[in-house]
């Protein structure tokens, strides 16, 4: 291994402009929001196979029973019929903020792809956008 000589390390270098620190940056935080969104989406699948399971459970248990349904942080006894329907709109709360972060994760996604474009188009290998 040698050392470089100051003219020859300056050579290669590209000089990073306020626009291109706004695109990391831009790409950094979009990259950190990607990360949320899929640790959220990883909660919201267990979440859904808790409902499933539960949903099966209410299936097999006795209709004439008051059944113990979790509201936040809390247990409710409340009737069959009524935990059913609270169990179907849960799932569908669910699955509907799931398709949301998909969609937030599709959109950051697109951004991202284009920032390494221009900033790959610019800096190339000097510079590493992945993972």
């Amino acid at each position: 291994m040698r050392m470089l000589a100051q003219e020859e390390e300056n050579d290669d270098a590209n000089e990073v402009t306020w626009e291109d620190q706004q695109r990391i940056n831009t790409f950094s935080k979009l990259n950190t929001r990607i990360r949320n969104i899929e640790e959220r989406v990883d909660e919201l699948k267990q979440e859904k196979e808790a409902l499933d399971d539960l949903s099966m459970e209410l299936e097999l248990a006795d209709e004439d029973e008051p059944v113990l349904y979790r509201v936040g942080e809390a247990f409710l006894h409340m009737p069959h019929t009524r935990a059913m329907k609270r169990l179907k709109k849960d799932l569908a709360q669910v699955d509907q903020e799931m398709s949301k972060l998909a969609e937030r994760a599709g959109d950051c996604e697109r951004e991202m792809k284009s920032l390494k474009v221009a900033l790959y188009a610019k800096f190339g290998s000097a510079i590493n956008l992945d993972e």
